[in-house]
């Protein structure tokens, strides 16, 4: 049953041992909600402490219950748990209680609000680890440097798989196109990719550099945003001060897949990583052809990239259950919060707010600040068990190149785990197919079937059958895994019974999961 309310907001007492998942991904850490206050402001990306690029990555106006409830609403909204009590406001709010658990809330909060689209991403983007150039070559890509970085991976022993090319290959953002002197041949230099089995994607956001051509021929057609006193808007964001393109004007959008569609043709690139578009990147009063908040802006900007099977998100408000690939934010190559254990917690919420095709950072992290040009103080364990806990999701990617940056033990252990994940891929790929027609999560938290779980974070179910409980702490010999009810077996051959606590032996090749029986 779904209750329409009228009025702006919703009060609801939390039922005993209630626990709610949704909102912003960057908030899975602390999900479920209900045993501690939180609050969120999803039409602001305002966090607990009011930062406001806190959650900035992917989020929707959804709060799933672990006794079958659900909150939605097609506007943003601004929500707290405090006092025993779950208080929502927005516009047109509405409530479901179909009873049950968290997977009968998802399903019924899908089918009602974000039905599935039948789509995947392209499947070549699961079927092996994706490949960045960020970390190994940030803002100067170059032909030859992206092949010597391809070929050094294939030649290590990792499988082929899709080569994003980042920031910087084109001369300006905005002007999508090669740069000429670093990319002197691209169709030569894709061709040879393709032959390698690579398909490519081409890094892209929606800013356009000022004083180039190319904002000259936009402003002069209208087609950039406008801020409140009616000139073109010029954006602080990361890598400086931009213009930023109406996603919501269908002539910038046909503008954009026009310049994206001639790189397909004339080039042979596959796709696009469609980076920014961040809700903290507008205002709620810019000007723009269709009136809308920051929310719809980033909306907009998803939207536009739907078309095309190989694509990437960071940011993206709404969407769930279309054929997007959503990768976590940036992370710093720690062990703790922030860094390796919050994927897990982050990709259950990504999976809870529709969307079932997800990716952790790249593996060891890809926050860039963080590395030096040699990577001189890597953790080498940490990325061994980084790449372990991404190898078991439904997409893996690599930035740093392993070989160059791990001794051989290290870099063996990283290459048995790509080899468990390869031999995975045909599952991967049947639980994406399903994903597509029913929006349900690849990764789930174990409450999804397992009602009595709630709390727990470091242990995720592939599908429905298959148990994963990587490694997440230095120096660990035996590893703890909560078995739900159910017969499970290892990848050795043993069998236990849940419900129940098991210790299993841990070394650095060690990746624990088991298989329902």
């Amino acid at each position: 049953m779904t209750q329409h309310l009228s009025d702006t907001e919703l009060r609801l007492p939390l039922l005993g041992g209630e626990r709610w998942w949704g909102g912003a991904v960057a908030d899975g850490q602390v999900m479920p909600f209900g045993s501690a206050p939180h609050r969120r402001n999803l039409a602001t990306s305002a966090g607990f402490l009011g930062d406001d690029t806190a959650g900035s990555n992917q989020s929707a106006p959804l709060l799933l219950s672990s006794l079958g409830r659900y909150v939605w609403s097609e506007h943003p909204f601004a929500f707290a748990f405090d006092n025993g009590e779950l208080v929502v406001e927005g516009a047109q709010i509405a409530f479901g209680q179909p009873d049950g658990n968290l997977g009968d809330a998802f399903r019924a909060a899908a089918r009602a609000h974000f039905p599935a689209s039948g789509v995947t991403p392209a499947e070549a983007m699961f079927a092996g680890p994706q490949y960045n150039t960020w970390i190994e070559m940030p803002y100067a890509p170059t032909q030859e440097a992206v092949l010597t970085y391809v070929h050094g991976l294939l030649d290590a022993g990792f499988p082929p798989g899709v080569v994003m090319i980042d920031d910087r290959w084109s001369p300006a953002y905005g002007t999508w196109r090669f740069e000429p002197s670093r990319f002197p041949d691209p169709a030569a230099m894709i061709s040879t990719l393709h032959g390698w089995g690579c398909p490519v994607m081409l890094w892209l956001v929606p800013f356009v550099s000022p004083d180039s051509d190319t904002f000259r021929e936009l402003r002069a057609r209208d087609l950039l945003l406008r801020g409140a006193d009616g000139e073109t808007a010029i954006r602080k964001w990361w890598n400086g001060y931009s213009a930023v393109l109406d996603a919501t004007n269908p002539a910038a959008v046909a503008w954009l897949h026009g310049e994206l569609d001639t790189l397909i043709a004339d080039f042979g690139v596959d796709g696009f990583k469609f980076d920014a578009g961040d809700i903290y990147g507008y205002r709620p009063d810019d000007s723009s052809v269709v009136a809308t908040n920051p929310a719809g802006h980033s909306e907009s900007w998803a939207r536009l990239g739907s078309r095309y099977p190989f694509n990437e998100y960071r940011a993206c408000w709404k969407m769930g259950g279309q054929g997007l690939a959503q990768r976590l934010h940036d992370k710093p190559p720690i062990w703790g919060a922030g860094g390796l254990t919050s994927l897990i917690p982050e990709s259950i919420a990504q999976g809870l707010i529709g969307h079932p095709f997800g990716c952790p950072d790249m593996v060891g992290g890809g926050e860039l600040s963080y590395f030096g040009s040699n990577a001189a103080g890597l953790d080498q364990e940490l990325f061994v068990r980084y790449a372990q806990c991404a190898a078991m999701f439904p997409m893996m990617q690599f930035s740093m190149s392993p070989q160059r940056v791990l001794d051989e033990p290290y870099l063996s252990a990283v290459l048995a785990a790509v080899r468990l994940r390869q031999q995975l891929v045909p599952e991967i790929l049947e639980l994406a197919r399903r994903a597509a027609q029913t929006g349900e999560p690849i990764l789930r938290p174990l409450a999804y079937h397992h009602p009595g779980y709630e709390d727990l974070l470091d242990q995720f179910l592939l599908g429905q059958d298959i148990l994963v409980a990587p490694v997440l702490q230095p120096g660990v010999t035996v590893r703890r895994v909560v078995l739900p009810p159910g017969r499970w077996r290892t990848d050795t051959g043993d069998e236990h019974q849940g419900p129940g606590l098991i210790e299993l032996p841990v070394q650095l090749t060690s990746v624990p999961w088991l298989r329902r029986v």
